[in-house]
């Protein structure tokens, strides 16, 4: 994957940098340009990406298999239980407790979503293995 690296004056960019004429004969021709800068809290140093779209529609070619069907379905319910388990006050307190306790350990999660998203990944495998 190819990275995008803006000179310092253009680094945090964000949004459609050149834009579609809908109404113009070469629609289908023509190439949306948009720029993203990610501000959320990471630990990835690349945070700028630029990414091509066409008008043109894009259809998928091979069928869903089962498996991708089991992922996405565990990946719906594990976001769901996460963002669940963030808002129930009841376990707040003690969650960010256990978090900080790890934080700094050789293999421990460094931001707080996926200190909970690990929790609520072996909950769910626990129940469907």
């Amino acid at each position: 994957m190819a990275i995008f690296r803006p000179a310092p004056l253009f680094e945090t960019i964000q949004g459609a940098l050149t834009k579609i004429n809908k109404k113009s004969q070469h629609a289908d021709d023509e190439r949306m340009v948009l720029a993203t800068h990610r501000a959320a809290e990471t630990t990835s140093k690349h945070c700028s990406r630029l990414y091509l779209r066409t008008l043109k529609n894009i259809t998928r070619t091979t069928p869903v298999l089962a498996d991708e069907l089991k992922r996405r379905s565990r990946f719906a319910a594990v976001s769901a239980a996460v963002a669940e388990r963030a808002q129930d006050l009841s376990r707040v307190a003690n969650d960010t407790a256990a978090f900080k306790a790890q934080k700094d350990q050789p293999n421990g999660k460094k931001t707080m979503k996926s200190y909970l998203w690990s929790l609520e990944l072996a909950t769910y495998d626990a129940n469907h293995a």
